[in-house]
């Protein structure tokens, strides 16, 4: 059998027990005295016996109380933590916005951005393929997002602008030999864009290394491992070097930047906000 603890009761009691008296914890709490203390009886049934030894000038628990206290606070203080993590206070606004891993370098100055447009605001991030993003917007687990890819974003949006790309990596490859290639995993429409561009240039190629996170594939690219397509200034970025020396056709692209939007966030006062720290973030990428 279950017993659900009564979080106003435990309140009642660590309430009590910081203020000194039944009174001013009823103030605190906007209830009256007497229903303070029956919140106290209350407690007393659950240990079997007084929570209080002494109700006078000073307070006193008793052993069982004094224990109950230690839980009461500790329950006291997760509820309001749990609270405030899903329900901001009353004129906050939560914001909740994804960013493609391609751009999130520029995240600091999002938020910086943001913090200035909505300084009272509580924004929270999410970082990953435009894919995966894009089905957060629909599904109204993000506001907004920040995206990069080649197919038509099926989610209310704004496009921002066009990124060029560009490759990177210089692994061993034979002449003749199959192009060692590092991609995202699917579903992804870049990867399907570098195969295409591959396919109708007619270079051999192969699958050295693919994964869902940005930073396996820079590192892969990096050690050698095979060639990326990515952002054009991935170089300055991540010190990425250049397939200059590989017979490649040109990379695919320019990909639009695009910032969708959930059906909630369409007419929302913090959207133009939003997408004014998007564009200012982004000043120094390499726009077509």
């Amino acid at each position: 059998m279950y017993h659900d603890l009564q979080i106003n009761r435990l309140r009642a009691l660590v309430t009590v027990v910081e203020l000194g008296g039944f009174r001013k914890a009823a103030e605190a709490l906007h209830v009256t005295q007497p229903a303070v203390s029956q919140q106290i009886r209350q407690l007393g049934g659950l240990v079997k016996g007084p929570i209080f030894t002494s109700t006078g000038r000073s307070l006193e628990l008793s052993t069982e109380g004094e224990e109950l206290l230690g839980y009461a606070r500790r329950i006291v203080a997760l509820n309001d933590e749990a609270v405030g993590r899903f329900v901001p206070p009353s004129g906050t606004a939560r914001l909740t916005i994804g960013v493609v891993n391609q751009l999130a370098e520029a995240l600091p100055e999002i938020l910086r951005l943001l913090n200035r447009g909505l300084p009272h605001a509580q924004v929270g991030v999410q970082t990953g393929l435009s894919e995966s993003l894009e089905n957060q917007v629909s599904s109204g687990q993000l506001d907004l997002a920040l995206l990069l890819q080649s197919e038509p974003v099926t989610a209310p949006a704004h496009q921002l602008g066009e990124m060029r790309m560009d490759w990177f990596g210089r692994p061993a490859h034979g002449e003749g030999a199959a192009l060692p290639l590092t991609l995202f995993t699917e579903p992804c429409t870049l990867r399907r864009r570098i195969v295409d561009a591959l396919d109708a240039s007619e270079v051999p190629w192969r699958v050295a290394y693919e994964g869902p996170e940005l930073v396996g594939l820079r590192a892969a690219a990096k050690a050698g491992l095979g060639v990326a397509c990515l952002v054009a200034n991935g170089d300055e970025l991540w010190g990425l070097p250049r397939a200059a020396r590989l017979t490649l056709p040109s990379a695919p692209g320019p990909l639009p930047v695009t910032v969708a939007l959930s059906a909630n966030a369409v007419n929302s006062e913090y959207v133009p906000i939003a997408e004014r720290a998007f564009q200012q973030a982004l000043r120094d990428y390499p726009f077509a």
